[in-house]
């Protein structure tokens, strides 16, 4: 098996405060290979997309980031300088962000944005890269991408949009794409064209593909590998199909059920955020909703250990 693009080990993101050092994201480890599909799914607040800002040197003020490894390919993520990060962001790695309007300059045009990518990463003469965005443009679905180089972000829909978000993140050529919530502001029928888009330019460019979502139903359309993100933590890591069909953990358990009833797959609520004055948990984050929950669940962080379906899983229900 070839190694991965993207190896991360016990990544863990602190907020420090006059209260000391508090961890929003805890242990998580991964990996992903060219052409894969992993999805990241939970509920707001549980660090997903924390988890993916981290990588590159991304987070609010007051927050950190340490990891055992955060490598891609040769690169050890979290030790670049401001320099190597700035030829990494958009070149090696490239996000997609669920509000494209937002994620767009509305004073300058499309061609001028994704121009100005291709010359920064690969200092193109202005006319090759206009060229080479119109080919963006054209690869994404934008009609007449000729003429629309010379529109600005409100001229589009929020569809449209979201397909020039994308053009911009390829035209680094990145060998990863991370795709944080990328159709949550669309309508159903945008959604499924821009799922459909992603899934195509994974097969043709071979790059690996992040996504971030709250949305189980949209990961069985897209992912090969799921991992399931509660309070900061993983809670199972899995295929997508075992995810599906043999879930594990409960919380991932009552995800599924709640899709499976046509609810919206959360278990009540958010999951709990940590504040920067809450002592450091003690147990499961999962423990007060779980109905399995035992005493040592309460006392101890269950860590992530092999499973009965091949992946893992972080319960002590399951794995004692």
């Amino acid at each position: 098996m070839s190694e991965p693009l993207l190896a991360v080990e016990n990544l863990c993101v602190t907020f420090a405060s006059e209260h000391g050092a508090h961890a929003a994201v805890s242990q998580v480890s991964f990996s992903l290979r060219a052409g894969e599909a992993l999805g990241v799914v939970g509920e707001s607040g549980s660090g997903k997309s924390l988890t993916m800002l981290s990588l590159l040197q991304l987070l609010p003020n007051g927050a950190s980031a340490a990891a055992t490894r955060a490598q891609l390919g040769e690169r050890e993520l979290l030790r670049l300088s401001r320099d190597q990060l700035n030829s990494v962001r958009g070149r090696e790695i490239a996000i997609v962000f669920q509000d494209p309007l937002t994620a767009l300059n509305p004073v300058l045009s499309i061609g001028r944005q994704i121009t100005e990518v291709l010359r920064h990463h690969f200092n193109l003469e202005p006319a090759p890269a206009r060229l080479r965005a119109v080919e963006l443009l054209t690869r994404v679905g934008i009609p007449d991408p000729a003429l629309r180089m010379n529109q600005y972000p409100h001229e589009f829909s929020g569809g449209m949009r979201q397909r020039v978000t994308i053009a911009m993140a390829l035209a680094g050529a990145p060998k990863v794409l991370i795709a944080d919530e990328p159709t949550t502001a669309l309508d159903v029928t945008v959604q499924a064209q821009i799922v459909s888009l992603i899934a195509d330019l994974l097969q043709q460019t071979g790059m690996g593909v992040i996504w971030v979502t709250h949305d189980l139903a949209l990961l069985a359309r897209i992912a090969d590998r799921v991992l399931v993100m509660f309070a900061g933590r993983i809670m199972e890591s899995a295929t997508c199909e075992e995810l599906f069909t043999r879930p594990q953990h409960p919380y991932t358990q009552s995800l599924l059920s709640t899709l499976r009833e046509g609810r919206t797959a959360t278990t009540g609520g958010e999951a709990p955020m940590v504040s920067h004055a809450d002592p450091a948990p003690v147990g499961c984050p999962f423990a007060p909703r779980c109905a399995w929950v035992m005493d040592i669940c309460r006392a101890t962080v269950p860590v992530m250990t092999p499973a009965a379906h091949g992946g893992q899983v972080a319960c002590w229900k399951v794995t004692r």
